[in-house]
């Protein structure tokens, strides 16, 4: 198996068409077998790494999961982080903003969830509905208590691209690490994913008449996206472009790009000094002399 985490990597100024960018590539295992033993080895390495850094406490990692709806995101961060400790990972998901985060600036009530020093942060969606769903839906504004001339359409979304890429760069300078995945799924598989859902009992909950309302505007969603992905990511924190359509491949790749950041991260255990060593051994006597 040979993951290239190049191929799903977006440029600083890149112009992305969706379009060009694959919804499936050939799968990486022949068999479930092979795909479970692939994904278990990532997630021993993944969770090693994790205690690395909740040890190290220097650095912490975000995670931004976006995509289309039943684009896998739950699945994959599920799959992905099942053997992370509880302890040193959180996870937030944002829906509707409440009243009360409605009273503060659109970044306010997903910097209340950022991950500590140490930690991993998971967002499943994030900030970033506020540049793709608002912009989708912009009726949405009139409900966001804003100054009347400061909604205007023709600048208010390159200025969120705006506040967004100050942030990004200001947790990285204070050693927070960010990547950002869309999860690239197809129209044709969002419906088979939508038809499951309505078929199998346990899994109806998972839909609604909101899910088919939102699908309608595919087209839109998918100009909204390119412009997003082309505008906001940078070396800072690189979107990646992930092929959704086989789950399994995009447990995978996820996975392992996960890894490769962490592993560019310069983390160490904490040094212990010549008196701290001394004072263990002195314990480690006395709990043998008992």
């Amino acid at each position: 198996m040979s993951i290239q985490s190049k191929d799903f990597y977006v440029h600083e100024n890149d112009k992305v068409k969706l379009d060009k960018w694959p919804t499936l590539v050939k799968s990486y295992c022949e068999t479930k077998k092979e795909y479970h033993e692939h994904l278990d080895k990532h997630i021993h390495e993944l969770s090693s790494l994790q205690r690395l850094l909740y040890a190290s406490k220097t650095y912490s990692l975000l995670l931004v999961f976006q995509g289309m709806d039943a684009a896998g995101k739950d699945g994959v961060i599920r799959h992905v982080m099942s053997g992370v400790n509880p302890q040193g990972c959180q996870v937030a998901s944002f829906k509707n903003p409440s009243t009360k985060e409605l009273e503060h600036d659109f970044l306010w009530r997903t910097t209340q969830a950022l991950p500590e020093r140490g930690k991993i942060g998971i967002f499943n969606r994030s900030y970033y509905e506020e540049v793709l769903v608002v912009r989708v839906h912009p009726e949405i504004l009139t409900t966001q208590n804003l100054p009347a001339d400061l909604i205007d359409e023709n600048n208010i979304w390159k200025e969120r691209y705006s506040s967004i890429l100050d942030m990004e760069k200001h947790l990285k300078r204070n050693g927070t690490e960010i990547i950002k995945f869309f999860l690239h799924l197809s129209k044709e598989e969002q419906r088979n994913r939508f038809l499951e859902r309505i078929e199998e009992p346990d899994k109806n909950w998972k839909f609604s008449q909101a899910d088919i309302k939102e699908r309608k505007c595919w087209d839109k969603y998918a100009e909204t996206f390119e412009e997003c992905l082309s505008a906001t990511s940078t070396k800072e924190a690189p979107w990646y472009i992930v092929p959704a359509d086989n789950k399994e491949n995009a447990h995978l790749i996820v996975s392992h790009i996960i890894i490769e950041k962490l592993k560019d991260m310069n983390m160490s255990y904490p040094h212990m000094n010549k008196q701290h060593i001394e004072e263990l051994q002195s314990i480690r006597s006395a709990l043998l002399a008992e």
